[in-house]
């Protein structure tokens, strides 16, 4: 009889309502990036300003167009893009330009 109890009591239990948690899915931050093109004969170093430092994005070839994903800046954010050539030579500079996720640069 005792079993029997236990059995019905395992069944009730095992069989009864679920605690469930909820959660909605992490936010995801949408990669921006520059579509840079460098009409230079010199590779430039790209970088971006958010405000506080320049931020080095990578290197670019002369004569090269390249797709550069910007880490660590939201889409939206108003920045000043900036390439300064290798050799040390006068930059380039655009400012206000507001992050996409595809925004376009060319020098000169």
């Amino acid at each position: 009889m005792r079993v029997l109890v236990f059995a019905a009591l395992l069944l009730t239990a095992a069989c009864g309502p679920r605690q469930v948690e909820v959660r909605s899915a992490p936010t995801q931050t949408t990669e921006v990036a520059i579509h840079f093109t460098n009409n230079l004969s010199k590779a430039v170093n790209v970088y971006v300003n958010a405000g506080e430092s320049d931020l080095f994005v990578r290197q670019v070839g002369a004569n090269a167009t390249e797709h550069l994903a910007v880490r660590g800046i939201a889409s939206g954010t108003r920045v000043t893009l900036k390439a300064k050539p290798i050799d040390g030579t006068s930059g380039y500079e655009r400012a206000n330009v507001t992050m996409t996720d595809m925004t376009t640069w060319r020098i000169p």
